[in-house]
């Protein structure tokens, strides 16, 4: 059964830094496109970055670029999204997703989902 559980997400402070963790079960997550988006209640659902993009994706949204990074351990299954300097935007709730089909900033083209981890940025 695939399964993807995500972990990391606490309370930091500005300017800190954090990683998010997914461990992917039942897919390898060298084989299958991986992502990492985020939700916010007044905004909905919105991308974050990917391990791998169509031509006219951009791997990062633009807010991020620069800030967040995203990795994968294929020995440990695994895709991080490692952000740094944090502002008070990033609180979040935020998902992994995955698919084997396209790779896009669109949610709604993404099958399989976590559970999510939620940040917070303290004032």
């Amino acid at each position: 059964q695939l399964q993807l559980v995500e972990s990391g997400g606490v309370q930091v402070q500005p300017g800190g830094s954090l990683t998010l963790s997914c461990v992917a079960s039942g897919l390898t997550v060298s084989t299958y496109h991986m992502a990492w988006f985020r939700h916010v209640p007044e905004e909905g659902r919105e991308f974050v970055a990917a391990t791998t993009w169509s031509p006219n994706m951009k791997p990062y949204a633009d807010s991020v670029k620069g800030r967040f990074t995203i990795s994968r351990d294929n020995s440990q299954n695994t895709v991080y999204l490692q952000m740094n300097n944090l502002k008070a935007d990033v609180k979040a709730v935020y998902f992994c997703a995955a698919g084997r089909d396209l790779s896009t900033s669109n949610p709604g083209s993404w099958p399989y989902w976590g559970r999510g981890t939620r940040v917070n940025v303290s004032s």
